[in-house]
């Protein structure tokens, strides 16, 4: 159907021509889409975690006992889970000189324009 077809008169055809097309996107979009099923936590132990975020054992162990790092005891063994030792990991980043830089400026604006008040 045109826009040009479209007027007052035959607004219900209109309609329904527009939910057919609607319906069709739908299905088009259901076929061409994977299902995404999620992830499950898998937990790893400790020769695992040494090896995702690059330290020994011994290290480990230390700052686990400072509470450092995050993990689970069940009995006397350990676990970690991969995501939880990532975003431990990005928690640390260190910010550049550009981002330290950007950031004052904008700290800076916004007390100048507080102070022209």
């Amino acid at each position: 159907m045109n826009t040009d077809e479209i007027s007052f008169d035959n607004l219900p055809k209109a309609i329904a021509h527009l939910v057919d097309e609607v319906e069709k996107l739908k299905l088009l979009i259901e076929k061409s889409q994977t299902p995404i099923t999620p992830k499950r936590r898998i937990p790893v132990g400790i020769d695992e975690a040494s090896h995702i975020i690059g330290k020994a054992k011994q290290t480990i162990y230390s700052m686990v006992q400072k509470r450092q790092i995050p993990c689970y005891k069940n009995g006397k063994k350990l676990y970690f889970f991969e995501d939880e030792l990532l975003k431990w990991i990005t928690k640390g980043k260190k910010k550049t000189m550009i981002e330290i830089e950007n950031e004052a400026k904008i700290e800076f604006r916004k007390r100048s324009k507080g102070i022209r008040r």
